[in-house]
């Protein structure tokens, strides 16, 4: 889902070039969600194999993967790990509105609406464990290095910049900046474009970096009250937030309340929404296990493993894969090895 904080942010456009040779630690969640939502058939089913076997998931992130590498980004992905108890209420909710909208879906199938099929069937994307595994074992063959998280994969990635060791988060989300990260990165496509939701149309799309510092400075917040902000909101541990309270109301409330949170969530009535105290959520946020236990390492492109995975187990175009391998070799070829501290 995501926290709605964006309006409130200031971002600022930035180039590939400007990104280049730098560290990038990416959703992997979410990027993978984003490619079985979006690159399905006109129907909305989603792309499979002959053996029936989803292949969205290989299509995007192959693609998008190849393309940000050829264009000089160092990427690692970051995977999650154990969930928090509070998210795993928020899954229970979720299930139910994919339940409904399959069966909005199969309605739509027996009206031969194509429009309304793809509308509801994007809602109804599930990541499996297999998707996710043979979505590393690509990024392996790849020469990516992977994180595993021990919990939110956003929250080890804020760790990676935090730490140094990479340069921003690369997340459509700004659920990274509650967990500390000093630089976020929107909209990390080479297509340049994206699909509107539930829609077949498609806007245009520019990558942009958000500051943290700049941010709670323009604001006027601290980390701590950005939190609490996010709570108003609504984040994945408190769905919907505070009912009425949108993000340019939730600013003022928290700015009256700066230093006094019990008085802020006793103000807007916590407890009339949610049966679990406030600091739940918060502390959630706060005390989120990471681990430093990780090695990013660059390894060379296994183009035979590539080709297995894709071509021999998944039946993609051999022209397509070879074309994407045949432009990383090139890009290899002319670059010189650098160390990990030219990239960060």
């Amino acid at each position: 889902m995501g926290v709605n904080l964006i309006e409130l942010l200031q971002r600022k456009e930035i180039t590939f070039d400007e990104l280049k040779n730098k560290v990038i630690a990416v959703d992997a969640s979410l990027f993978l969600y984003q490619f079985i939502t979006t690159i399905r058939g006109r129907d909305g089913s989603l792309f499979t194999d002959s053996k029936g076997r989803v292949t969205s998931h290989l299509i995007g992130l192959f693609s998008r993967t190849t393309n940000l590498m050829t264009k000089g980004l160092k990427l690692v992905y970051v995977f999650d790990g154990k969930p928090p108890e509070l998210k795993n209420k928020e899954k229970e909710k979720r299930t139910k509105l994919k339940q409904e909208a399959e069966l909005k879906h199969k309605e739509a199938e027996e009206k031969e609406d194509i429009d309304e099929m793809r509308k509801y069937a994007s809602r109804t994307s599930r990541l499996t464990k297999e998707m996710v595994e043979e979505a590393k074992s690509l990024l392996a063959a790849l020469g990516i290095p992977i994180v595993h998280a021990p919990s939110e994969g956003e929250a080890q990635a804020a760790f990676l910049v935090k730490n140094g060791d990479a340069f921003a988060v690369a997340s459509q989300d700004a659920d990274s900046l509650l967990f500390g990260t000093p630089r976020l990165i929107r909209n990390l496509s080479i297509a340049g474009k994206r699909k509107k939701t539930s829609k077949l149309a498609y806007e245009t799309i520019k990558p942009e970096i958000i500051d943290l510092a700049e941010n709670l400075n323009n604001l006027g917040l601290d980390q701590d009250n950005l939190i609490a902000l996010s709570m108003l909101v609504g984040t994945d541990y408190n769905n919907g937030g505070i009912k009425g309270i949108g993000p340019k109301n939730a600013l003022k409330f928290v700015k009256n309340y700066t230093k006094d949170m019990d008085a802020l969530f006793e103000e807007v009535k916590w407890n009339e929404y949610f049966d679990y105290p406030w600091t739940d959520v918060f502390y959630t946020f706060k005390n989120m296990p990471v681990t430093k236990d990780y090695n990013l390492e660059w390894k060379p492109v296994d183009e035979e493993k590539v080709k297995h995975l894709l071509i021999d187990e998944h039946e993609f175009s051999e022209e397509r894969v070879d074309s994407a391998l045949k432009k990383l070799v090139k890009d290899k070829e002319s670059k010189k090895q650098t160390g990990l501290g030219d990239f960060v």
